[in-house]
């Protein structure tokens, strides 16, 4: 079954990450909220209008309407997984695809006959075998991803009148000086997300979970570098993905292309899609 490019492949998508105790503990709970679990409590209007502001500042860096326009993405170049932030591999060269708001296909091997695919809330492992469910414990996880997503937050939670706002002013983020910014939903969910002083683009987002066998906190960081502008909208090239402290995935991108229209057959686990024939059609 191939099975170490398979777990090489989990591992790109962070759909499978070792459990540690992380010493750090999230964002403190905030002293002025309002969540569905209590009553409302008064806020700061000048702090929040901060806080939008420079959300606002945010997508307009990122394209704007360009960046907000966005219905798919497709992206080509070479992850590398990590354990206990040392390398497991020499990387793999890798092919991904997004239609928002819910699908997403990873395929691996110069012959892209390994791939995990993501439907709604369902997930699948596609060999020469066929497609195989994934783990739903590993569905869990790419789920709270998804939703913790720079996209989601900055498309849905920026939007959400029940999200409250918090600006907390200047910080250091990937070694660069950064504005912070944290957001709080009504689940009482909360996730940082850090701007370059200078150009307003996002360079790192935080968020904590608390798993739910160990009871333990579990931090997991994501890094945004190397900008480059495609099509009116600025993409990072280099994306880090750090757990508890610890580096775990990296990419590097070759090409990033939006709005080209995607093949609806390759988000179906049971449609036999060729990415090489679809490859040869362009």
């Amino acid at each position: 079954m191939k099975r170490p490019l398979l777990l090489l492949l989990s591992l790109i998508l962070g759909a499978s990450l070792a459990r540690s105790v992380v010493a750090q503990e999230g964002p403190p709970e905030p002293s002025h909220t309002s969540t569905a679990a209590g009553p409302a409590i008064p806020v700061d209007q000048e702090n929040v209008g901060k806080a939008k502001a420079l959300l606002d500042k945010a997508i307009h860096a990122l394209g704007g309407e360009a960046y907000l326009g966005v219905r798919d993405m497709q992206q080509e170049g070479r992850t590398y997984s990590f354990h206990h932030g040392r390398p497991t591999s020499n990387g793999v060269q890798f092919w991904r695809f997004v239609e928002f708001p819910d699908k997403e296909r990873i395929e691996i091997t110069k012959q892209r006959d390994i791939a995990m695919l993501y439907n709604g809330d369902k997930g699948y492992e596609i060999t020469y075998k066929g497609p195989h469910p994934i783990e739903p414990k590993d569905v869990t996880d790419y789920l709270r991803r998804r939703r913790f997503s720079l996209d989601v937050v900055l498309r849905k939670w920026t939007t959400d009148p029940k999200v409250a706002l918090f600006y907390e002013g200047n910080a250091v983020a990937a070694e660069q000086p950064a504005i912070q910014v944290t957001l709080i939903n009504d689940q009482n969910e909360s996730v940082t997300l850090y701007f370059d002083a200078e150009t307003n683009l996002p360079i790192k987002k935080t968020f904590t979970w608390r798993d739910p066998d160990d009871k333990q906190r579990n931090l997991e960081e994501e890094i945004y570098d190397n900008y480059r502008l495609v099509q009116g909208i600025m993409t990072a090239y280099r994306f880090t993905r750090n757990f508890n402290g610890d580096m775990a995935v990296q990419r590097f991108l070759n090409t990033a292309k939006y709005n080209q229209g995607l093949n609806p057959a390759m988000f179906d686990p049971n449609a036999r899609y060729d990415p090489n024939k679809e490859t040869a059609k362009h």
